[in-house]
C-alpha cells in the first residue's frame, strides 16, 4: 500500500512523513515534488506494520495491508474540499456574527484575471486602500476606540450608523480545533481511515461536529484511534453503520447536516436519494464518481440505471459526466420538492467532483425541466446540438411552463451527412457559482502554504472562472482537424477567428485544447475549411463518404480571419497556472478496493512485461521463449521442447499466480 502524499507538477512541495511500527525503520519514498522526512517509531498508539501518513495538518494511523482504503493521489479533492467547505462556512456562519479565524490567513487577496494594465491599477487602489485603513486603525488605537477582542473569543466592533450614532456589534471567533456551538454540522458517509475527517476537524473553524461513518468495523475503529490521535476526538465522532441509514434517519428538519462529504468507491448513487434529504435548508452536498467508463459512454445502459441518462461517447465526456451527476441530483431532489444550486463542479484526473447547495421551493422546482436537455450528437463529425426538455414564458407576474418543441436537428447531420445519437437528458445550466468560485480561489491565492496542492487549486479555478458559463459542452481542436484530415490550427489562431466572427470562446478546466463557444457547429466547420484552404489536404485521398469530403466540399459561408487578438489569449494562459498535472506516479489512478489485498507483486511483473505489446509486435519467433506456455501450465501442451513458448516451471507457476491474481482484481 501506497502512503505518499500525491505530487503535483510545478507546485509546492507537499511533506508526507511515514513511519513503520516493526523496527523503527522508515519506509523509502520516490514520489517526484514530495519531501520526505524520517519518522519515529514512538508514535503514540502505533501498532506493529501500521505507517503514519502524514497529509495538511493530519497524522494519521494507517494499516500496512489494504484494510481500509486510501489513495494519496485524491490530496487534491481533500485540499479542494476543505478550502470549499472553509468559504461555506464562512458565508453561513457571518449571518450568526461568527468570524473565521483561519491560519496563515491575513488580509483577503483579490485575484484578478484582466489585463495586466487593470491588474496593477487595482493593485494600486488596493494598497491605497489598506494603507488607509492602517492609519484609520492607528487613530482608533491612540484614541483607545479600538475594537476588544476576549480571550474566549467574544469581541465588540462600534459602527456609525446613519443617523451619526455609534453602535456596537458584537460578534464570535471560531478557530480550528475548536467546537464551535453555532458553528457546522458535517457527515463524512464513507469515512474510511478518517483523514477528511481529521482534517476538517484540524483545518476547517466554525465546526460543530464531523461524523466520520463507515460500515467496516475496522474503518471505524481505525477513525476513533485517529480522532483521538489528532486530539480532535472532541470534534470527529466515529459511526459504523450504513451511510444511507444514517442519512435517512436525519431527515428531520432539526436533525439534518450542513454539510454531506460522499467519497464512495465507485458510484454514489446508492447515496443521493438519501443525501438530498439530509442536508439542511441551503446546506453543502459534495459527491466525488470514480465510475468515469460508465458515464463517459462505455457502458450508456448502465449509466441510465444509476442516474436516469443515457451517456454516450463523445469529445466532451469528462463535462457530459459532470452535467449527468447534476441531472441525476437535482431530479432527486424534485421528489421532495427540493433543487440544488451549484457551487462548483470539476473533473480532476480519473474523477469529477460536484459541489452543490440545496434548496426547498415548490415554485423553484417547476423550472427543473427547462434546465435539463437532451444532447443530439452526430456520430460522423462530432457536432452537437441541445434540446432542452421544458419551457418556461412569462405573462406579466406569472410564469407558465409546457413541454418543448423539436428536436433540432434532421434525420441526419447537415455537415457530414452521417446519423445522430441521443444522449441525456442532463444539466444544461452553469456548472458553477462564480462568485463563490472567485472567493475560493481568493482565500487560496491569498494564503498559499494552507494546502500542499495550492498552485493546482489556483490553476483550475482560474480556469473556472474563465469558462463560459451559458454554453454546455465543448469541441476539441485535435477532433476538429482530425475530422477534415488537416494539420491543427494554433489554439490561438482559431480562438482568433472566432472573435473575429463575433463569437465567444473560451477553454474548459476538464480537458486540453478545448473549444467552448456560443457559435454553431456550421461556423466552427466554415473556420476549418477556411483553415484547409491554407493548409490544403489531398483530396483525391477522402472517400465520398467520409464527412471530410463532405464538409470540404461546401462552400464556407463565413470568411475566417486568423490574425492572431490580443483577448484570445486567457489570464491563466499567459501566467503559466497549472491547469493540467501530469502523471505523479506509476500505477497512477484508482486504487484497488479495501480488502481485497491491493495489486500483487506478480500482477505489477505481468503488467510490466507486457506493457506495449501491441505496438512493439514481436517479429523474431525466438522471443516468444520468454513467455510462459499456457497449454503446458494447464497440461495439455503436446508440443514437448518444440514448443515456442517456455515450459520452465518458476514462470509457468509465476504466470499462473499473475493470472489468479488478475481474476481476483
Amino acid at each position: 500500500m501506497e502512503v505518499l502524499g500525491a505530487s503535483q507538477n510545478n507546485t509546492a512541495t507537499t511533506t508526507t512523513t511515514t513511519t513503520t511500527a516493526t523496527d523503527g525503520t522508515v519506509a523509502p519514498a520516490s514520489t517526484a515534488g514530495v519531501t520526505n522526512q524520517t519518522g519515529t517509531a514512538t508514535e503514540a498508539g502505533l501498532r506493529p506494520g501500521e505507517t503514519v501518513v502524514r497529509e495538511g495538518k493530519a497524522a494519521i494511523l494507517f494499516p500496512s495491508a489494504n484494510e481500509v482504503f486510501y489513495n494519496p493521489v485524491q490530496e487534491f479533492n481533500r485540499d479542494l474540499t476543505c478550502a470549499v467547505i472553509t468559504e461555506f462556512a464562512r458565508e453561513q456562519l457571518s449571518q450568526k456574527g461568527v468570524r473565521l479565524v483561519v491560519p496563515g490567513e491575513k488580509e483577503r487577496v483579490v485575484v484578478c484575471l484582466a489585463d495586466d494594465k487593470d491588474k496593477s491599477s487595482e493593485n494600486q487602489e488596493t494598497m491605497d486602500g489598506m494603507k488607509e485603513e492602517e492609519e484609520e486603525k492607528k487613530k482608533e488605537k491612540d484614541a483607545g476606540n479600538g475594537s476588544e477582542t476576549t480571550g474566549n473569543g467574544n469581541g465588540k466592533e462600534k459602527k456609525e450608523n446613519g443617523g451619526g450614532k455609534e453602535e456596537e456589534e458584537s460578534f464570535v471567533t471560531a478557530s480550528v480545533g475548536e467546537k464551535c456551538e453555532q458553528g457546522l454540522r458535517v457527515l463524512e458517509g464513507l469515512a474510511a481511515s478518517g483523514l477528511r475527517s481529521v482534517r476538517f476537524a484540524l483545518e476547517i473553524p466554525g465546526l460543530r461536529s464531523v461524523t466520520a461513518n463507515d460500515f467496516s468495523a475496522k474503518a471505524a475503529a481505525l477513525i476513533a484511534r485517529n480522532a483521538q490521535h489528532n486530539q480532535v476526538a472532541h470534534l470527529v465522532h466515529a459511526s459504523q453503520r450504513d451511510a444511507s441509514m444514517v442519512m435517512y434517519e436525519a431527515r428531520g428538519k432539526n436533525q439534518r447536516f450542513d454539510v454531506i462529504d460522499l467519497d464512495p468507491y465507485g458510484s454514489p448513487a446508492p447515496f443521493l436519494d438519501a443525501a438530498v434529504q439530509a442536508v439542511s435548508e441551503g446546506g453543502l452536498l459534495c459527491i466525488t464518481c470514480t465510475d468515469m467508463a460508465v458515464m463517459a459512454g462505455n457502458s450508456g445502459e448502465t449509466c441510465y440505471s444509476k442516474y436516469g441518462s443515457m451517456s454516450i461517447k463523445l469529445k466532451s465526456c469528462h463535462e457530459m459526466a459532470l452535467r449527468i451527476i447534476l441531472h441525476s441530483l437535482d431530479q432527486r431532489a424534485n421528489v421532495y420538492q427540493r433543487y440544488i444550486e451549484p457551487l462548483l463542479s470539476v473533473s480532476v484526473d480519473f474523477y469529477i467532483r460536484v459541489f452543490v447547495r440545496v434548496r426547498t421551493g415548490q415554485a423553484k422546482v417547476k423550472n427543473s425541466a427547462s434546465k435539463q436537455a437532451l444532447v443530439y450528437h452526430c456520430a460522423g463529425c462530432g457536432s452537437f446540438h441541445l434540446q432542452r426538455m421544458g419551457k418556461k414564458t412569462a405573462h406579466g407576474n406569472n410564469m407558465k411552463y409546457s413541454a418543448s418543441t423539436g428536436p433540432p436537428v434532421g434525420p441526419s447531420c447537415e455537415h457530414c451527412g452521417q446519423r445522430h445519437q441521443l444522449g441525456g437528458p442532463l444539466w444544461a445550466e452553469p456548472l458553477h457559482d462564480v462568485g463563490f468560485v472567485r472567493r475560493v480561489l481568493d482565500a487560496v491565492s491569498g494564503n498559499p502554504t494552507r494546502f500542499g496542492t495550492a498552485k493546482r487549486i489556483e490553476g483550475v479555478l482560474s480556469m473556472v472562472t474563465e469558462e463560459l458559463p451559458d454554453v454546455p459542452l465543448y469541441y476539441t481542436l485535435d477532433h476538429l482537424s482530425s475530422t477534415v484530415h488537416c494539420n491543427t490550427p494554433p489554439m490561438l489562431s482559431f480562438r482568433s477567428a472566432l472573435l473575429h466572427a463575433g463569437y465567444r470562446v473560451s477553454l474548459s478546466h476538464a480537458c486540453k485544447n478545448t473549444i467552448k463557444t456560443d457559435a454553431p457547429p456550421g461556423v466552427l466547420w466554415d473556420i476549418m475549411r477556411g483553415w484547409e484552404k491554407a493548409n490544403p489536404v489531398k483530396r483525391e485521398r477522402l472517400s465520398e463518404t467520409s464527412p471530410a469530403f463532405k464538409i470540404l466540399n461546401t462552400e464556407p459561408t463565413v470568411q475566417a480571419c486568423f490574425d492572431v487578438r490580443e483577448d484570445a489569449n486567457p489570464q491563466s494562459r499567459k501566467r503559466h497556472l497549472v491547469r493540467f498535472q501530469e502523471n505523479p506516479q506509476a500505477n497512477w489512478g484508482p486504487k484497488a478496493k479495501a480488502g481485497g489485498g491491493g495489486i500483487s507483486t506478480e500482477l505489477e511483473d505481468k503488467r510490466k512485461k507486457f506493457q506495449g505489446k501491441r505496438k512493439n509486435a514481436i517479429t523474431d519467433s525466438a522471443q516468444l521463449k520468454n513467455f510462459p506456455c499456457k497449454r503446458f501450465r494447464k497440461g495439455t501442451c503436446t508440443q514437448g521442447d518444440k514448443c515456442c513458448y517456455s515450459h520452465d516451471l518458476e514462470s509457468n507457476a509465476a504466470g499462473a499466480a499473475a493470472g489468479q491474481a488478475d481474476k481476483m482484481d
